[in-house]
């Protein structure tokens, strides 16, 4: 988990609108266009997601995605890792044992157990996947509620509606179905 990428934070939205919409798939199409990004960087995002039972897929002109499990049962360590895979905050590259002083043969003592770095750097890992492992969809969702006038998330729901209805079979044809 070194550094997030705008990949996660891209697909924490997704999910949200998923939420959103209960019952209703979305394509990929339609949440890249709805925040303004290209749909094949959502094409690299929704198959790890997938992958990590997530979502799930629905093939068809009104094909899309639709959350997995319920948003309180999704937690944003398991978005994280999905998308990021699970990596190490820190790569300890040893380097306690390199001492110029040492003239290449550390002691003991200097190289024994956890190098005192990497294990502050263990306890920091661990607190933020604690910290994201204690977070989830249906707490962002809420977070959200509050923030936003409710006539947001009625505009959220027509825009995803009229792109829902507008798809035809030819588009379909043309974007793929869960384009």
């Amino acid at each position: 988990m070194a550094h997030m990428t705008a990949g996660v934070e891209y697909g924490l939205h997704c999910l949200l609108w998923l939420a959103s919409s209960p019952g209703t798939p979305l394509s990929n199409r339609d949440l890249a266009d709805f925040q303004g990004i290209s749909p094949s960087f959502l094409a690299k995002i929704f198959p790890k997601l997938e992958k990590a039972g997530i979502v799930s897929a629905s093939e068809g002109i009104k094909g899309g995605y639709l959350l997995a499990k319920q948003p309180g049962n999704i937690t944003v360590l398991e978005v994280v890792d999905a998308i990021e895979g699970r990596k190490p905050l820190f790569d300890c590259q040893e380097i306690r044992g390199r001492c110029a002083v040492y003239r290449e043969r550390p002691p003991s003592w200097a190289t024994k157990g956890v190098c005192a770095i990497h294990a502050v750097m263990l306890r920091a890992e661990k607190a933020m996947r604690d910290s994201l492992g204690s977070e989830t969809l249906a707490d962002i969702a809420g977070d959200l509620s509050r923030k936003a006038p409710p006539e947001f998330s009625d505009e959220v729901r027509k825009w995803l509606a009229d792109r829902t209805k507008g798809r035809t079979r030819s588009g379909a044809i043309e974007d793929g179905a869960l384009s």
